[in-house]
């Protein structure tokens, strides 16, 4: 069975200020478009930063079209915001820094990885706070950009061990 992916905010991010990264996400694309799916979170995250008419434009027109022709956006459950509280609640008695004084990207960051979860995607990432999120979060797969042949068997190998134990 051919694994499905999340690109998380950083990867769209990095593509649009660098041209090398930008290539990387195009091959990406190319060559795993039908297991690809966009994160309603990341949608977000992405439009709060396009602040002019013109940058909505292109992404709409160049990101978020591709994904809600075919329809391939996932978003969170209602389940995914009491689990996503739940972890708060857990890093808190853990570390003792409350809700209201974490960044609010965590939650974000959170939500993302519970909806891959649902859905049975492996998020692709560069971004370190999912590192502290996975063991909160039983069955989460996540790996760093960009798999040469994400499909492979070495490649859902590796996303296997990067995930928590079910």
């Amino acid at each position: 069975m051919a694994r499905k992916y999340v690109l998380d905010t950083n990867l769209y991010i990095d593509a649009i200020r660098s041209p090398l990264k930008e290539q990387a996400l195009e091959g990406f694309l190319e060559r795993n478009a039908p297991m690809t799916y966009m994160s309603a979170v990341v949608m977000q995250e992405l439009r709060a930063g396009a602040v002019t008419d013109a940058q909505a434009k292109v992404l709409q027109d160049g990101i978020f079209d591709v994904f809600e022709r075919r329809n391939r956006v996932v978003g969170p459950s209602a389940i995914a915001f009491k689990d996503c509280g739940r972890i708060l609640a857990t890093l808190f008695r853990q570390d003792g820094v409350p809700y209201k004084d974490r960044p609010r990207s965590l939650v974000n960051d959170i939500l993302i990885a519970i909806t891959c979860r649902e859905n049975g995607f492996t998020l692709l990432t560069a971004d370190e706070d999912f590192k502290m999120i996975r063991p909160h979060l039983r069955g989460f797969a996540h790996a760093p950009p960009w798999p040469a042949d994400a499909n492979s068997r070495r490649a859902i190998r590796a996303a296997r061990l990067t995930s928590s134990p079910a």
